[in-house]
């Protein structure tokens, strides 16, 4: 972003709801005035009648995988292990002391066990990774496998704790390296009006965007999550969840993640997965409610809301069975799949669901098989959202696009690629789904709120809203994006 003038005047701006197109008077970072023929001590820009509303935030991010991932290899296609494996031979070799990285793969449906022999016979003594689509899996060749450390595996594929402490191997790039990257990412997402996400990278989050933020002006506000190994040193600076750290950069939740997730078949649910028998059928408990709700207490007392990965049903209960022991604040991210009665405990306790609806997109058909009988209460947007709770819409990047139009777009049709919608009684108001990604501060700029907003070519409660065309963005009264 550039130096942000003390007044910036946006002339004829159309907004939301209003019969006439008005202008919006931006002082010190602010929305100073709304009105007609304003004056302004600064530039002003001619909106010509786009529309302007508050800019979007998406509610759960993990940034520098997304920046990285944006450069992999993408096996998002494959529609089965050879498949995989094909586009993987395909690929250019990697640096030499480095492995090939490729994401998205998604094997719950697949005809073909994902095998590190199945690598082998393709890329030979190449080292390969590939990340699956949710995060919660790795299949490697045999020398990707002795790229993570791993000296022996009887398959390759690698899910949940066996996974997760290694994923830091193949995303580790030198700082200026991944902070570029990230940078570049976060230009592509206010060119499609983001102005705030929530970073719940797996990582010293509070480290890494102090420095970030002192090396170069940010373009998105950043609500940095703070996970529990890192929980120690935000309690002795008494940093409380939305406290500034530095530029555009606060501190975030505490965030703990208590199950898998549904394509690895580990999101804990209360009926076993079909054809899995044993302790694990019904998916894995990482966190149990015996830990979880005195952490979430002890984060409480420091002033931090929690952020509390559930996917499946049981895992939701006991979430909420903490956030009610606890008194914690906050939300359960993903909440894909919820009892009728949790629906209403939701409501009752104050609990955000913070959920990204182009997960149901993507896990539709994998959902039909792995929760069978129980999709009318999977992504359930709109019963949430009738029973009172308050939605905050995201991607979960890399696992969906950091494009909120797209979650957006999702949540309204229930529908891709020219399919019919899937349980469209779970559709959400096209209203609704948006002011569920502004940051609760409804669709028109406010006087004396932040000057984080968005400049459109078309009107967002009409248009089509996948490639919605963005033609600014605006975070505390600066460009982030201009493209008029």
């Amino acid at each position: 972003m550039g130096t942000v003038p003390t007044d910036l005047l946006l002339r004829s701006a159309r907004l939301l709801d209003h019969d006439a197109p008005v202008d919006v008077l931006l002082r010190a970072g602010r929305v100073a005035a709304v009105g007609t023929s304003l004056a302004a001590d600064g530039p002003v820009v001619d909106l010509d009648g786009r529309w302007l509303m508050p800019g979007l935030w998406d509610a759960h991010v993990h940034l520098t995988q997304w920046a990285l991932a944006r450069r992999r290899l993408d096996v998002s296609g494959a529609t089965s292990a050879a498949h995989a494996v094909a586009l993987a031979a395909a690929a250019p070799p990697p640096v030499p002391g480095t492995a090939l990285v490729g994401f998205g793969f998604r094997d719950g449906l697949w005809p073909d066990e994902p095998t590190a022999a199945l690598l082998d016979a393709a890329v030979g003594d190449t080292p390969v990774v590939l990340v699956s689509g949710d995060l919660h899996c790795g299949w490697a060749s045999t020398a990707g496998l002795r790229f993570l450390g791993v000296g022996h595996h009887p398959t390759g594929l690698l899910r949940e704790s066996e996974w997760l402490p290694l994923q830091g191997i193949v995303d580790h790039v030198p700082d200026d390296v991944g902070d570029a990257l990230v940078d570049d990412a976060t230009a592509a997402a206010a060119a499609r009006g983001v102005i705030g996400v929530v970073d719940l990278e797996i990582a010293d989050n509070l480290a890494v965007w102090r420095r970030r933020a002192a090396a170069r002006p940010g373009r998105l506000r950043v609500r940095a999550g703070v996970w529990e190994e890192y929980l120690d040193r935000v309690v002795r600076e008494d940093l409380h969840t939305g406290d500034p750290v530095g530029g555009l950069v606060e501190q975030g939740p505490l965030k703990v993640i208590t199950d898998g997730s549904l394509n690895t078949r580990t999101a804990y649910c209360h009926d076993p997965y079909p054809g899995l028998t044993g302790p694990n059928a019904r998916g894995l408990l990482a966190v149990p409610a015996s830990r979880l709700a005195p952490l979430m207490a002890h984060a409480t007392r420091h002033g931090l809301r929690c952020a509390i990965h559930a996917i499946g049903d049981a895992a939701n209960a006991l979430a909420l069975d903490a956030y009610a022991a606890s008194g914690a604040t906050g939300s359960i991210e993903h909440a894909q799949l919820v009892s009728w009665d949790d629906v209403e405990r939701f409501a009752a306790l104050g609990v955000v669901a913070s959920v990204q609806p182009e997960h149901a997109m993507d896990d539709r058909d994998v959902a039909d098989h792995h929760w069978a009988g129980r999709t009318d209460r999977a992504f359930a947007f709109g019963a949430l959202h009738r029973a009172g709770v308050r939605l905050a819409l995201g991607s979960d990047a890399p696992v969906s696009p950091l494009d909120p139009w797209i979650a957006v777009d999702a949540a309204v049709t229930r529908s891709r690629d020219g399919r019919s919608p899937w349980h469209p009684e779970q559709v959400l108001d096209r209203r609704v789904a948006l002011e569920s990604s502004v940051d609760g501060r409804g669709l028109a700029p406010l006087v004396g709120a932040p000057a984080d907003l968005v400049v459109l070519d078309a009107d967002p409660l009409t248009a089509p809203l996948r490639g919605m065309p963005v033609a600014g963005t605006l975070v505390a009264g600066g460009w982030s994006h201009r493209g008029f």
